[in-house]
């Protein structure tokens, strides 16, 4: 199979009335306790681990499938996710589960924190990277020790039934379970009360997940998206600048949440900067893109249309050329745009960059801070003040200098969006934490008691707290 082969499948779907038998019945294995024990979380950290090394091919296959993923692409950008979290959580397990001194409190006793798991909880995950979005958090779920659903998306239905077909052989079912399906069947779960929910996605479903989640008070992780500006200064070396947001825009076809949406390009080198890109993408795909299994495919008909509808109107730089029934769409870079237009109003999530043109940097900064703060943002100078201000003056979910996309990898930094591009953080401890509560404890002894802190309050004693407080 090649990455320009994408097939249809029909809509996976689980049974909906046996939804709440279900979330009970882990709730039940909750309640036992039979998730607490170090050893049950390291037998499912070493399943996942040897689940992706052993139906690698499979799940290849099914990510070209659905989305024409070159093999490499799926390997490193998807699948890669889920050994590289459960082999660091693995390693770091006992350290994180460990009680935490808090230090002691005068007179009273000394103080330390336990994490503890939340119970039940929902993944909600994505048609984009639909392995490494629905099994990364589920490392740090198990590794906090709950019981939890998951959710892969409809979009990718092949994906979606090797995940269903393969995982359970994987990991104890008891415990975990994996629900197949669309919208009533993402209803129907959120009707069940869970102690967390973790969604990534859209803004608009992101709303959906928050009412549902209020009547039951249960807290949310959301990882939506957004319009990630990349902003190019005159001082940036414009060859390497221009591969690098080309690989991180055109990867997945633009289909990441993280990708660069839009460059703010200084005056001075846009149109050089304009020939770079063209340079960049000719390098990495060729003269025609449609004849390489390098380039991922868009995922479905319905974003295909939405995207080419996009294009009306639009000033293209380079690219341009679709195909419907194949649901491809070339790199595409357009100039001259008008901000009020629709591409410019709304996330893009395909293979289409605007190019703006702007006269400074403080310019640049003014029209990152007139939208919503966006997941991540992109910065390409080698001038040190300015990459001070642009920091100090934007908010975003993350930052990557001089590069794309690299931010989100790796365990040590935590991933994750600030207002409408989202709330709460994962990878590596951080998403042990996002599973987990941490129990603050005070423990006293017997011998230490003061019988002034007893009513009834003498005048001295008053006296005392009135003078400390």
């Amino acid at each position: 199979m090649t990455a320009t082969a994408i097939h249809s499948a029909p809509t996976p779907s689980s049974p909906i009335d046996e939804i709440p038998e279900l979330v009970a019945h882990l709730r039940k294995t909750f309640d036992s306790g039979k998730t607490r024990p170090l050893l049950w979380r390291q037998e499912q950290l070493k399943g996942l681990i040897a689940f992706t090394r052993e139906n690698g091919d499979r799940l290849v296959e099914a990510l070209q499938a659905d989305l024409g993923k070159p093999e490499v692409e799926a390997r490193t950008a998807d699948l890669g996710q889920v050994p590289q979290e459960a082999k660091h959580a693995l390693r770091k397990l006992k350290s994180w589960t460990r009680r935490q001194s808090a230090g002691r409190v005068p007179l009273l006793g000394k103080s330390f924190v336990i994490p503890e798991p939340l119970g039940v909880v929902l993944i909600i995950a994505p048609w984009n990277y639909p392995v490494g979005l629905l099994l990364s958090p589920l490392v740090g779920a198990i590794a906090a020790g709950n019981t939890v659903v998951l959710k892969p998306s409809e979009v990718t239905a092949h994906t979606s039934a090797v995940l269903a077909e393969l995982l359970p052989k994987y990991v104890d079912n008891d415990a975990i379970a994996l629900v197949e399906g669309g919208v009533a069947e993402t209803t129907a779960l959120l009707d069940e009360r869970f102690d967390h929910i973790f969604y990534t996605g859209n803004g608009t479903v992101g709303r959906i997940v928050m009412q549902a989640a209020a009547k039951n008070l249960t807290p949310v992780t959301l990882e939506l998206g957004g319009k990630s500006p990349c902003i190019v200064d005159r001082t940036a070396d414009l060859a390497v600048t221009a591969r690098r947001i080309a690989w991180g825009k055109f990867l997945n076809a633009g289909q990441t949440c993280v990708a660069p949406d839009y460059i703010l390009a200084d005056e001075a080198i846009e149109a050089e900067l304009i020939g770079e890109l063209q340079k960049a993408v000719r390098s990495f795909y060729g003269d025609d893109p449609s004849g390489t299994n390098d380039y991922t495919r868009v995922v479905n008909s319905r974003h295909h249309e939405r995207l080419t509808k996009l294009l009306d109107g639009q000033t293209i730089a380079f690219g341009g050329r679709s195909n419907a029934e194949r649901c491809y769409l070339e790199p595409t870079v357009l100039r001259d745009v008008d901000p009020t237009s629709a591409v410019m109003q709304e996330e893009i999530f395909g293979p289409i960059l605007p190019v703006i043109k702007v006269k400074s940097t403080d310019e640049a900064i003014e029209w990152v801070n007139r939208g919503e703060k966006p997941l991540a943002l992109y910065l390409f100078s080698n001038d040190e003040q300015t990459e001070r201000r642009v920091l100090e003056q934007t908010s975003s979910g993350g930052v990557c200098i001089n590069g794309t996309i690299l931010q989100i990898g790796g365990t040590a930094m935590g991933f994750g969006g600030v207002g409408e591009s989202g709330m709460g953080s994962y990878h590596g401890r951080f998403t042990f934490d996002t599973f987990s509560h941490r129990k603050a404890v005070l423990k006293r002894g017997f011998k230490f008691d003061l019988k002034m802190m007893y009513p009834p309050y003498t005048g001295w004693f008053s006296r005392l707290v009135k003078r400390m407080f």
